[in-house]
């Protein structure tokens, strides 16, 4: 079976090392699909230089410039269907995002978490395992629903905390898995062989 390729939009606040790692693998054709733009909410956002350096369409929506946070989400939504995005990854991207937002994208939105869900859920989740005192950690891949870190799981890896880890050394190696699985969900659904039943995600083939 031929797929068309899908675009991909990004959502990010920060550096957008995940970010990268997609969109690095949609350049060199490890991921069929097309980039669409990024859309950041911060105008220092580091990704921003990163999508300058692929070519790539990028938009800072200020959210301060709008009454709230359906209508700043309104304008994401016009700026991501203009581009006719069909999958958007959320990497790194801060803000929760409204029931008005995840229903336009339902089962499109795909996030990167660091911990295995649904252990550690919302901000500091890294830090949240290693003050826990846990013997294995590491990080999921989701489809974005209407809870905080609570929609159905696409991919995980597990990394084992050691005793001589410290917290950077710890949300290092859970990055790389993150650089690792995100791509690989990405493609997962770019192919067509992610289907989403009640909170299991199944992959096809």
């Amino acid at each position: 079976m031929v797929f068309g390729k899908k675009v991909i939009s990004f959502l990010a606040s920060g550096r957008g090392s995940n970010f990268k790692a997609v969109a690095e693998r949609v350049l060199d054709g490890s991921i069929k699909a097309r980039l669409g733009i990024l859309v950041v909410d911060r105008q220092d956002a580091k990704a921003l230089d990163t999508a300058k350096q692929f070519g790539m369409e990028s938009c800072f929506i200020d959210p301060k410039k709008y009454p709230d946070r359906r209508a700043h989400e309104e304008e994401m939504v016009r700026i991501l269907r203009k581009h006719r995005t069909e999958l958007v990854v959320a990497a790194g991207y801060m803000r929760i995002l409204t029931p008005f937002f995840i229903k336009e994208f339902r089962n499109r939105i795909i996030n990167i978490h660091p911990a295995l869900l649904p252990s550690f859920p919302g901000v500091h989740a890294q830090q949240q395992a290693f003050e826990y005192g846990v013997k294995l950690t590491g990080c999921t891949t989701h489809f974005v629903d209407e809870g905080t870190d609570t929609g159905p799981i696409i991919m995980q890896a597990v990394v084992p905390v050691k005793d001589d880890d410290t917290l950077d050394t710890l949300s290092a190696r859970i990055l790389r898995e993150e650089h690792r699985i995100l791509p690989e969900s990405v493609n997962l659904f770019c192919t067509g062989r992610l289907k989403v039943r009640g909170r299991k995600v199944i992959v096809l083939g």
